[in-house]
């Protein structure tokens, strides 16, 4: 008797909350040339920090931009979203992503960064786009030496006024010891597991067993996380009847017919010959039968429960299309799948997979057989976890997992 493959659970990042002094760089008046603008909102804590900053050109369309500032020290970046950043020195160069370099005149967009920092870090400073000074900053002019030597005139023999400086000290309230979330800027979804309480999923996440359980388990982790001091764990047997899956119990509606997915990954086997599977979401459209993604021949892809149709098809081209998981590190997968165009796309540490990209025109020995009948479909739920046809074994980690309208990125 043949077992259908099971749905994977759907986690979904709990926003962590930081009381938190807020400090906000603003652009001044927009004087600089073509009336561009920085905005530099970080939120900061004991030893670290992240910022969303926002990228206004002002009159004049962008293709693609540059972004740089200055640190006046004690701050370094670790990490970021939505642009590709790095530090030399006290210098952080942010460039556009893929998807957001088109910035029409008067519009904006926005990516994000996280780092280090000491206590009293100051504020950036010196923004540029595409090298023009912003935020009212006048361009770099070089002043000819005078042709007249100045004036002699004395310097006043009035002394300064001696007013005291204030005795007031200023407020000491301390910044908060929890670091946000990692970015899951207007996710509907967004948990880093914090608020789990005991060793089984609970409140916002069910543990379900679809078709059959045995030997999987699922449980809450504290010696293995991506970020805070939790994670969901998944320890995944071989065999038809060891599937576990945590799913969410979160009101999924408001993301649509378009959802975009953010899911941080670590697991210990590679994949293995025969199909298994690490996510599922449940397809209205579809008789309720599952989108799946998961691995099969070594390679990651997604996997239609209705009729076993794969994405990409499992051709030795269409596989080496695709890329394994790695193992022993944390991976971050993404994922879009728009319902209304039918269309699937796929990210693996920020990089575009091209085997798991289903465009809307069937391509052989990749969409092909995705693309044998119209598919349109319309997901409700969101579950992680384990499902094995046969052989392979697996421990899995999820953490920062969120779920939403647009692209979360890493």
């Amino acid at each position: 008797m043949r077992i259908s493959r099971t749905r994977i659970t759907a986690v979904v990042a709990a926003t962590v909350t930081v009381a938190a002094a807020v400090t906000t760089v603003l652009a001044g008046a927009a004087s600089a040339a073509q009336g561009c603008r920085i905005d530099y909102q970080p939120n900061e804590w004991t030893g670290g920090f992240t910022a969303n900053v926002r990228v206004s050109p002002g009159d004049t369309a962008l293709s693609g931009w540059t972004v740089t500032w200055s640190y006046p020290g004690g701050q370094r970046i670790t990490g970021g979203w939505n642009a590709t950043v790095s530090q030399t020195g006290t210098t952080v160069t942010a460039r556009n992503a893929a998807w957001n370099g088109s910035v029409p005149a008067g519009g904006s967009t926005e990516f994000g960064v996280q780092g280090t920092s000491t206590s009293g870090s100051a504020a950036p400073t010196g923004f540029t786009l595409n090298g023009v000074p912003c935020n009212g900053a006048p361009p770099p002019t070089t002043t000819p030496p005078p042709t007249t030597p100045p004036p002699t005139t004395p310097p006043p023999t009035t002394p300064p006024p001696t007013t005291p400086p204030p005795t007031t000290p200023p407020p000491t309230t301390p910044p908060p010891t929890t670091p946000p979330p990692a970015g899951c800027a207007g996710a509907v979804l967004c948990d880093g597991f914090e608020n789990q309480t005991g060793s089984t999923p609970a409140g916002d996440w069910s543990v379900v067993n679809p078709d059959c359980s045995g030997t999987g388990r699922a449980s809450v982790d504290t010696a293995t996380t991506h970020s805070g001091s939790r994670s969901l764990r998944i320890d995944g047997a071989q065999g038809y009847c060891n599937h576990v899956f945590v799913r969410s119990t979160k009101d999924l509606s408001a993301v649509g017919t378009v959802r975009y997915g953010r899911i941080w990954l670590r697991h210990t086997t590679a994949l293995p010959t025969q199909h298994v599977t690490i996510m599922a979401m449940t397809d209205a459209a579809d008789g309720n039968k599952d989108l799946r993604m998961g691995g099969q021949n070594g390679a990651l892809q997604w996997n239609r429960a209705s009729d076993d149709a794969t994405l990409p098809e499992q051709s030795p081209s269409g596989v080496a299309l695709s890329v394994p998981l790695p193992t022993g590190r944390w991976t971050c997968l993404e994922f879009m799948v728009d319902g209304n165009q039918g269309q699937l796309r796929t990210w693996l540490d920020g990089t575009a997979v091209t085997g798991l990209t289903a465009d809307g025109v069937p391509t052989h020995d990749i969409d092909g057989q995705w693309y044998n009948r119209t598919w349109r479909p319309r997901l409700t739920d969101l579950k992680l976890g384990w499902e094995s046809y046969g052989e392979g074994a697996d421990t899995l980690w999820y953490d920062d997992v969120a779920l939403g309208t647009s692209r979360i990125g890493c």
